[in-house]
């Protein structure tokens, strides 16, 4: 995908922000739209994805339904250089916390996440996803404690 006039106007932590709200949605077409074709994402655990999609499935699997609470989005530009392209990037933190109901109708919330962006031409290219969902999945299930 190239840059486009949405995209183009945005700073990059309103590009994250719209991303974000497209995502939980869930909307993954309306999402890719902020998303670089070498889009690569990487959620807790390491796990590789490559499209917003992927994240929507992930969700579905983990949650009946998910949503983020922004607390804060940062941006450092000009920081990295990109493992998708030469050059650089500004990157974008996200911090807050997720709010949903587990996959048995259990409601939660303040679960922490931090989110990490690299966007550079005014589309996103790199996501890394940090959150407490599996040490409260460990505890629910009693194996650590809270």
């Amino acid at each position: 995908m190239s840059t486009n006039s949405t995209t183009a106007t945005h700073t990059p932590a309103a590009i994250v922000d719209e991303f974000l709200r497209l995502v939980m949605i869930p909307d993954p077409d309306g999402a890719r739209r902020y998303t670089a074709t070498s889009l690569r994402i990487r959620f807790t655990g390491n796990r590789e994805m490559k499209d917003p999609a992927d994240t929507t499935a992930f969700n579905k699997a983990r949650y009946r339904w998910v949503k983020k609470r922004i607390e804060r989005t940062e941006t450092v530009a000009r920081a990295v250089s990109t493992g998708n392209g030469d050059g650089y990037g500004d990157v974008v933190y996200s911090l807050g916390t997720l709010y949903g109901e587990w996959p048995d109708g259990t409601p939660f919330e303040g679960n922490r996440y931090v989110d990490r962006y690299v966007v550079r031409d005014g589309l996103i290219e790199e996501m890394d996803v940090w959150n407490d969902s599996a040490e409260w999945l460990m505890i629910r299930a009693g194996l650590a404690q809270p």
